[in-house]
């Protein structure tokens, strides 16, 4: 078959590089698009991906948000109408979505937060929808997915992080501290479509660290606007490098963010995980914190947790070396 796979975000990209692998190592074609977002084009590149980089985020708005998936649908529907392709494939690319049903083209979507209002579009639109097994089954009626979606067990995370060989000496390499706990932050992402409000726990976290003077303290920004923000705590370092995310994460002695992907990448990994998520929570965090991978902090009087917690809480990477298998066997079955 001829696939058209739509990368929209940079975890996207790790996600599917190795059902990518396995979907040529069946003898499918597979043409990659990416969309200019965050890190998303640069990590296609360094990973050596051959793609070709079709629009870009819509900005904080709404509004604005909507015209650039509209927008982008239609570029991409006028690029892919000669490619004729048999299958689109992506993880709740919208405007895909939105393209691939202009020319009448099967779409899969995988999916794994429930609490994202868009997923009316994508799921709605999509003739297989695939979900951990924890999604919730009344989201799934709520979304119009109930008959056409199919599930696996764990989490995304798990499909490229199991067979993870971590880089001996790391931090020494990419010139990170070795002699004092590394503590990795990436902030919220308020100008997304489930998450429309800013974090004042996470101001409150960010001063909190920084009057501790025993630990670096890598802050990992979305935007450039976020760098500026912390540029007057100078406990607090800004990358100035892509890094390798999984290496990170597993060399970190600890890891905060008020997203998703990052910290279920480093609860994956065994590194001790917090999440500051103001949102409502999903399902696959819920199943974290209940396998005792990740804490959530609430409030200001849960930072005296993060005080107890050191790299030799270190737990084993959680595995599940079939996912890659089951999830491709999922997504060609659709058409077979």
């Amino acid at each position: 078959m001829k696939i058209w796979l739509d990368l929209a975000a940079a975890p996207q990209v790790l996600f599917f590089r190795p059902l990518l692998t396995e979907l040529r190592r069946r003898g499918h074609v597979v043409t990659v698009t990416t969309r200019d977002y965050a890190e998303t084009v640069k990590l296609a590149d360094k990973l050596g991906l051959d793609h070709i980089a079709i629009g870009q985020h819509g900005g904080r708005s709404r509004l604005a948000i909507l015209r650039q998936i509209l927008r982008r649908a239609l570029t991409l529907a006028q690029w892919s109408r000669p490619q004729r392709f048999d299958l689109a494939l992506s993880h709740n690319s919208y405007s895909q979505a939105v393209a691939a049903t202009m020319l009448r083209l099967p779409v899969v979507t995988l999916m794994d937060y429930e609490h994202q209002p868009l997923n009316h579009l994508c799921f709605r639109l999509a003739k297989r929808v695939i979900v951990p097994e924890c999604f919730p089954p009344e989201m799934l009626r709520k979304f119009g997915a109930v008959r056409k979606a199919v599930t696996y067990v764990g989490v995304k995370e798990q499909v490229y992080l199991t067979d993870f060989a971590p880089e001996r000496g790391y931090r020494a390499r990419v010139g990170l501290p070795t002699d004092c706990p590394l503590v990795v932050i990436r902030p919220p992402a308020p100008w997304t479509a489930y998450h429309r409000f800013e974090n004042d726990l996470f101001d409150a976290l960010l001063l909190h660290l920084a009057a501790d003077n025993h630990s670096y303290l890598l802050f990992l920004p979305r935007l450039p606007s976020q760098a500026q923000s912390v540029r007057a705590l100078p406990a607090v370092h800004v990358t100035s490098q892509v890094h390798d995310g999984p290496n990170l994460l597993y060399s970190a002695d600890l890891v905060i963010s008020g997203g998703g992907t990052m910290n279920r990448e480093a609860a994956v990994l065994g590194t001790p995980t917090y999440t500051i998520f103001k949102g409502k929570l999903a399902a696959v965090d819920r199943y974290l914190i209940a396998k005792g991978r990740m804490e959530q902090l609430e409030a200001e009087g849960d930072f005296t947790k993060l005080h107890n917690t050191s790299s030799a809480t270190r737990r084993p990477t959680l595995a599940r070396r079939d996912l890659v298998r089951q999830i491709t066997d999922q997504i060609l079955e659709t058409v077979s």
